[in-house]
């Protein structure tokens, strides 16, 4: 019932703010004079490597609070370890997605795919760092293997200011920053509409899918806890 009332609320949300996203940017805001209509993948670029960013965090969060309650508070310790999962999963989706409309884009402009400037090999270990995590989880038995994800969370929340600084520190084929980036960045006010929209519909798919998945796994946990509970009961049975 919980998962079909996150439907119900968060699916048509996301839907409308995708959808005006996708109105304004391809119909309302003008052609970029230098780009033209190859611009318009910025409204996708820009918004999902933004929640690449914002969502290690959640994972990060939510790991910090499993290494500090897994021992004195099991069942929070749980459930922030579903978080952490559900989040790490969200960030490999949106890094992807970032990294794909940043090829396709770069390919017209730049006249190739790929270039190991560093901002793009620090978004690309950040890719790789959630790769990781989501294979230990996977493929990784133990009791331990919470405890190790965690620590992957840690290197993603370091890699993260290094990825949004580096087109500040060092000089890269990346464009520099369209918000704070000096006298001449920024956008022209007639795009910024498509840029809100579409931070908001992906925002909230995000946290959409986030949400889903956090109660699926929070099931799994919940299944898996009372297979075990009656496992034991059943070891302790007398032998008849």
């Amino acid at each position: 019932m919980a998962m079909k009332k996150t439907l119900l609320i968060g699916l048509p949300l996301a839907l409308t703010l995708l959808t005006m996203g996708f109105y304004q940017a391809m119909y309302v805001a003008p052609t970029e004079a230098t780009m033209g209509n190859i611009q318009r993948i910025f409204y996708y670029h820009f918004p999902s490597a933004i929640m690449a960013l914002l969502f290690p965090y959640v994972n990060f969060a939510a790991s910090l609070v499993y290494l500090a309650t897994r021992r004195s508070n099991p069942l929070r310790a749980q459930a922030a370890d579903a978080l952490a999962l559900a989040s790490a999963e969200m960030t490999l989706i949106f890094c992807s997605i970032g990294l794909a409309t940043g090829m396709l884009w770069a390919r017209p402009v730049w006249g190739i795919w790929w270039t190991w400037d560093e901002r793009l090999t620090s978004f690309l270990m950040l890719w790789l760092i959630y790769v990781s995590y989501l294979l230990l989880r996977r493929f990784t038995a133990g009791g331990q293997t919470q405890t190790l994800a965690a620590v992957l969370s840690v290197f993603a929340a370091i890699d993260v200011p290094i990825v949004y600084m580096s087109i500040r520190w060092w000089r890269t084929q990346h464009p520099s920053p369209v918000i704070g980036g000096g006298p001449n960045s920024g956008l022209d006010p007639s795009m910024w509409p498509a840029v809100w929209w579409n931070l908001a519909g992906w925002f909230v798919w995000g946290v959409m899918l986030v949400t889903l998945r956090y109660k699926l796994e929070r099931k799994r946990q919940m299944v898996e806890q009372e297979s075990a509970l009656q496992a034991l009961e059943a070891s302790l049975e007398p032998t008849r």
